[in-house]
C-alpha cells in the first residue's frame, strides 16, 4: 500500500516520540530540536510533512535565497523502514519546495536555524536514501567535541591582560541586543545576529562579548540551536590577534560545564587547530551535505 504523506502543523509534542525512536544519535534532544525548528526566523517559509505515525519531515526556504530549499529534518520509525516511507517523504518534500519556487534541494543545515550541518555519516539509511534518489554529495562538515571535565577553561590571566588593554569581557544582556545585532549585521551577517539573539534569550543558553569603549570587538554563544552545542563565534577583523576567541570560547564552555554537561559539541567547525589547541577538542561527528536540482 502506498505511503500517504500529508502537510501538518508543527507540533513538537506530538512528533517528539517518533523522532526520538528514529534518531539514534540525537533522540535525547528530539523535543528541543523540534521546538527550535518550529520557531523559524522571519523570512523563512516552511512545510511540515507527516506519514502517519511512521515518519516526519521538515523543509524550509529563506527569502534571501529563494532558489535553494532545505530538507531540515527527516525521521522514519525504524519499524517502518524499507517500506517506501522515506522515499515518500522526500518526494513530498521536493513537491513542497517546488511549490515555493525552489530549483535546488539540499540535505544541509539552513542557517541560522538548524540542528545539523548535514547528514551524520552514521545515519546510513539516510545516506542510502539520498543517493538512491539522485542526490549528490558536495561538501563535508564536522563537529568537534570538548571534554568539559578535563579541558582547561580558565580565563583569569587572559582577562587581566585584556583589561590592561581596555577590553572588558562579560555576559551579554537583553538590553545589549540592539547594539549586538547591529554590530553582527555590519561585521558579519544577519544569520549570526539571529543566533546571538537566541543565545541571549533562550533559557540555558548564553553569549559572552568583548567590549572596548562601548564598541563590540568579539562574541561567542552557546545553545542558540541545540543546548549542548557551542557557536557561533566571531571577532571583528580589526580586533584579531588579541586572544579574544580563546577567552570567549572558554567562558561559554564553562557555562555549559556549570550547567551539568560533561561534553560540548562545537558545531560546523571551521578552524580545527584552534579548538584542538585551546580546549583539547577532537573531531568526532562528520556530516555529508547533499544536493539535487529540481524543477519548480
Amino acid at each position: 500500500m502506498a505511503t500517504v504523506v500529508e502537510r501538518t502543523a508543527p507540533d513538537p509534542a506530538a512528533m517528539s516520540a517518533l523522532v526520538t525512536r528514529s534518531l539514534a544519535y540525537d533522540g535525547d534532544e528530539a523535543a528541543v530540536m523540534l521546538d527550535r525548528l518550529a520557531a523559524a526566523p522571519d523570512g523563512r517559509r516552511t512545510a511540515w510533512l507527516r506519514a502517519g505515525d511512521d515518519g516526519v519531515a521538515l523543509v524550509s526556504v529563506n527569502d534571501n535565497d529563494p532558489a535553494v530549499g532545505h530538507l531540515d529534518l527527516i525521521a522514519v520509525d525504524p519499524a517502518a523502514r524499507r517500506r517506501g516511507t522515506g522515499t515518500a517523504l522526500v518526494r513530498a518534500a521536493e513537491e513542497a519546495l517546488a511549490g515555493f519556487g525552489v530549483r535546488e534541494v539540499r540535505w544541509a543545515g539552513n542557517p541560522p536555524c538548524y540542528v545539523w550541518p548535514g547528514v551524520d555519516v552514521r545515519y546510513t539509511p539516510a545516506i542510502c536514501l539520498a543517493e538512491s534518489l539522485g542526490y549528490e554529495r558536495y561538501r563535508t562538515a564536522q563537529n568537534m567535541t570538548a571534554d568539559l571535565d578535563t579541558a582547561d577553561l580558565s580565563t583569569v590571566d587572559d582577562e587581566e591582560r585584556l583589561a590592561a588593554q581596555g577590553v572588558q569581557v562579560r555576559r551579554a544582556t537583553v538590553d545589549e541586543l540592539p547594539a549586538l545585532r547591529g554590530w553582527a549585521v555590519g561585521a558579519f551577517n544577519a544569520t549570526w545576529a539571529w543566533e546571538i539573539e537566541q543565545s541571549v534569550r533562550r533559557p540555558g543558553a548564553g553569549c559572552h562579548v568583548a567590549w572596548r569603549d562601548g564598541t563590540v570587538l568579539a562574541f561567542a554563544g552557546h545553545g542558540a540551536n541545540r543546548p549542548g552545542w557551542f557557536g557561533p563565534m566571531g571577532t571583528d577583523p580589526a580586533a584579531r590577534n588579541l586572544g579574544l576567541g580563546r577567552v570567549l570560547l572558554r567562558r561559554c564552555l564553562a557555562d555549559q560545564r556549570d550547567a551539568g554537561l560533561t561534553r560540548a559539541q562545537i558545531g560546523w567547525v571551521g578552524p580545527i587547530p584552534f579548538y584542538s589547541r585551546t580546549v583539547g577538542a577532537r573531531v568526532e561527528r562528520i556530516f555529508w551535505l547533499y544536493r539535487k536540482e529540481i524543477r519548480p
